[in-house]
């Protein structure tokens, strides 16, 4: 049976690796802030040290506050960037497979097509220059690894747009949502699945791993998205929220956010034959667990 270490335990995405790797025939070994607290480099090379052996090993935590980022970059710095660049050289030292997930905020948005993995980067804010300053860290451990570009997660677990629309939607008749940014939605048990699938390849048949984008298909507005959500609760609420669509100057933030995050897949999907599906088939089993919940 292979062996997975996940780092992190109770994020959206560390839920669901977990959950699938399990339901997937893996070992699993969850590694959560009490064991290792990103913010302590040498205490989670130890935790990890203390965890192997592994066939594989998934990074799934992350500084992800990004406004709070700008006022705390040296903290947004060590667990982005710092603790898994110490990992990651762990990891090759022992010859296991190391999986980080990065983000759109690597690139200033300015693109007005998809982003591939080898456009130029340039992050407008302290969040992704730390995520960026991540992805030179993995890569210069040596070992083998793979860095996943990611956007506008979302699951049933932890904070997110998703849950933030529903409880927001169900007190107020009409609220006001950036349509200027454009994304592609990706729903967690998607990302999970895919990156599941990435560590086994390189866990069973060698594959030697690399940059990739990994977002959903298709692409919308924050204001689209959350139309499509409101669509998906009316029936159960019996009242539809209406969505006014503003511009990011009227809702002006701490952070600079890219105004467009969208991520070109291609790459992955033809060396590992698959993606997240796109995120109007993801968003309804989402939707449906939250409001039964």
């Amino acid at each position: 049976m292979a062996r997975l270490i996940i780092l992190g335990r109770t994020g959206q995405l560390a839920t669901e690796l977990a959950r699938q790797a399990a339901a997937g025939g893996w070992q699993v070994k969850a590694l959560g802030r009490e064991l290792a607290d990103f913010s302590d480099p040498d205490a989670c090379a130890m935790a990890l040290n203390g965890a192997l052996p592994a066939d594989a090993v998934i990074n799934a935590v992350a500084y992800t506050a990004v406004d709070r980022a700008e006022s705390e970059e040296a903290l947004a710095l060590t667990i982005n960037a710092e603790t898994p660049g110490r990992l990651a050289a762990l990891c090759a030292a022992a010859g296991i497979p190391f999986l980080h997930v990065s983000t759109d905020y690597v690139f200033d948005g300015s693109s007005d097509r998809a982003y591939v993995e080898t456009d130029a980067t340039g992050p407008q804010g302290a969040y992704g220059r730390t995520k960026l300053a991540g992805e030179a860290a993995v890569r210069a451990a040596g070992g083998r690894h793979l860095i996943a570009r990611t956007a506008w997660v979302y699951s049933a677990y932890g904070a997110n747009f998703v849950k933030t629309m529903l409880r927001v939607g169900a007190e107020r008749d009409a609220l006001g949502v950036v349509d200027d940014q454009h994304g592609c939605p990706t729903a967690a048990h998607e990302l999970a699945r895919c990156l599941l699938v990435a560590a086994r390849a390189m866990a069973s048949d060698g594959h030697e791993g690399g940059l990739y984008h990994l977002a959903g298909k298709g692409e919308t507005s924050w204001a689209g998205f959350a139309d499509a959500i409101f669509a998906h609760a009316e029936p159960v609420w019996g009242r539809r929220p209406a969505v006014n669509r503003i511009t990011t100057a009227d809702y002006p933030t701490p952070a600079r956010r890219p105004a467009n995050s969208r991520l070109d897949c291609s790459r992955f999907e033809a060396d590992f034959g698959t993606r997240p599906e796109h995120w109007q088939r993801s968003l309804p089993d989402v939707l449906d667990q939250l409001l039964r919940s």
